[in-house]
């Protein structure tokens, strides 16, 4: 009877899920499912259309120092190096004031709950009470400069800065309707508390909800105010949605905790947080909950999202370091490249498809270091030493890593970074077994994006993985980086690495 019971809950699943990738409709037609990749962008892509405010703080302070420079050179015929200290001290003044006081309240927060005209009257107001400073000291500070040239640079500076916000917003309403800026989250628990919230939270329009996965297939229903029930709670493990996945949401009773501690431990090894939501009483405290969830995800510049100024560091880091190694090495390449295709027959460059950040499937880039009809594109054999398929010249690649020296496209691309845990073939194996199968924190590798070089590579855990232990000393190595990364972490370990792996004669690659 269990068995019976438990294929019904499978075909269910599978059927459910069928329908959720291609649904068809009444004429036959198929129909866009839930999951549309043309249109949405996954949680890497996400992350970085919310990190563009970053940029744009940079733009506003760049447009300030500009203004700052223009009005302060007015002061003196003689230009710059003429204009005195208490002269140039109000309008340098000003633009710290008003530079600071849009950080410090708020005003670099695009949310959805402030109005653009709320947004543009707070930015004008605190433009203006800049200018009035600037204005003030120049009455009030010793020099003959006329307080009008202060009154020029603080309507400049007003005008200039409400009118690059005013565009900000544009772009910003641009990018939510489109959907970059909305969280991505699925809800486990097919429960009365998760159709409220599904339907309010459709009714907002801030936060899409995906998918409904229950523990209880057996006796829920095919959809959930509309959002198809895709699966069993394992079936989330790896499912194909979960590249696009910015938080899962538990709906289920708190009181019930032996259903939550074993939802819990079950799905605590993916790489995407999971929140536990008790159902609110009342529409307004719904509400508030929905909100919550809905910034989430939004960048706010100032100390609470260290983790968002983190990565925008790492990122121009990997971008800054990786174009100056394209550009700087690329003669090398070429040579690398030319060698790689006289010394065996085959293309110069390796394809194979790997885990990015979030379980995203990346297609990450080598130099060939294999005859190419012995070439594994899912590492179901692991390299050793002497290894048959590996060439001559191959040997060396491996040897010195310059194999993986083409991955700075995938860096600069923002698929992978300089630094972070290796990208493993997708089903690589270790003896037998599937390697991500053996560690049950494997998937907290994927909560950064993967790295050329890492923590693990220079604590000597590089190359191919043999045994259960290795990659249980991998994953250890990958989530003790994950909780330290800084960026003068990322500049260490990028500035040993060359060392580290040339003197270590002990690895396999």
């Amino acid at each position: 009877m269990a068995s019976a019971t438990d294929g019904a809950r499978a075909s269910r699943a599978a059927t459910t899920e069928s329908r959720a990738a291609a649904p068809t409709g009444s004429t036959g037609r198929t129909r866009r499912g839930p999951l549309r990749p043309e249109v949405w962008l996954n949680t890497r892509q996400r992350a970085a259309a919310r990190r563009r405010v970053f940029y744009f703080r940079g733009v506003d302070i760049v447009a300030s120092s500009f203004l700052c420079v223009v009005a302060i050179e007015r002061l003196a015929p003689g230009g710059l190096m003429q204009v005195g200290l208490f002269q140039a001290l109000p309008i340098l003044l000003g633009a710290l004031v008003t530079l600071g006081l849009m950080r410090s309240l708020g005003l670099y927060r695009f949310d959805s709950s402030r109005a653009p005209a709320r947004h543009l009257a707070g930015v004008a107001v605190v433009a203006a009470l800049g200018g009035a400073i600037a204005c003030a000291l120049g009455l009030v500070l010793p020099g003959e400069t006329p307080v009008a040239e202060y009154g020029w640079w603080a309507i400049a500076s007003t005008v200039v800065v409400t009118g690059l916000h005013t565009i900000w917003r544009m772009l910003v309403a641009q990018w939510r309707s489109r959907g970059d800026l909305t969280p991505n989250v699925v809800v486990v628990g097919a429960t009365r508390h998760a159709e409220s919230l599904i339907r309010e939270a459709l009714d907002r329009r801030d936060l899409n909800i995906l998918g409904v996965f229950d523990d209880r297939l057996a006796r829920t229903p095919d959809a959930l105010a509309g959002v198809p029930v895709l699966g069993g709670a394992d079936a989330l493990l790896d499912h194909r949605l979960t590249p696009y996945i910015d938080r899962v949401i538990l709906a289920i009773d708190p009181k019930a905790e032996a259903r939550v501690r074993a939802l819990t431990r079950r799905l605590e090894v993916l790489p995407i947080p999971l929140t536990l939501l008790v159902d609110p009483k009342g529409a307004a405290q719904r509400n508030e909950a929905l909100e919550k969830l809905a910034s989430a995800s939004l960048p706010l510049l100032g100390g609470a999202m260290d983790g968002e100024r983190r990565a925008f560091n790492k990122r121009i880091l990997d971008i800054i370091l990786s174009a100056l190694a394209l550009v700087t090495l690329g003669p090398v390449l070429f040579l690398i490249g030319l060698a790689v295709r006289l010394d065996s027959k085959g293309p110069a460059l390796f394809r194979q498809r790997r885990h990015g950040f979030n379980q995203e499937e990346i297609v990450v880039w080598k130099f060939r270091t294999m005859r190419q009809e012995a070439s594994d594109a899912t590492a179901s054999r692991q390299v050793t030493a002497d290894d048959d398929r590996v060439t001559r010249l191959g040997k060396f690649l491996r040897a010195t890593s310059l194999d993986e020296l083409p991955q700075l496209v995938n860096v600069l691309r923002g698929e992978m970074s300089l630094v972070g845990p290796r990208p493993h073939a997708i089903g690589m194996k270790t003896g037998d077994a599937e390697s991500a199968r053996l560690v049950a924190e494997y998937a907290h590798r994927h909560r950064i994006k993967p790295g050329m070089t890492g923590w693990a590579a220079i604590k000597g855990s590089r190359g191919p993985l043999h045994t259960a232990d290795e990659v249980r000393r991998r994953v250890q190595l990958d989530i003790e980086y994950i909780e330290r990364q800084s960026f003068w972490l990322d500049l260490w370990i990028i500035a040993v690495t060359v060392p580290v792996l040339l003197g270590d004669r002990m690895a396999v690659r």
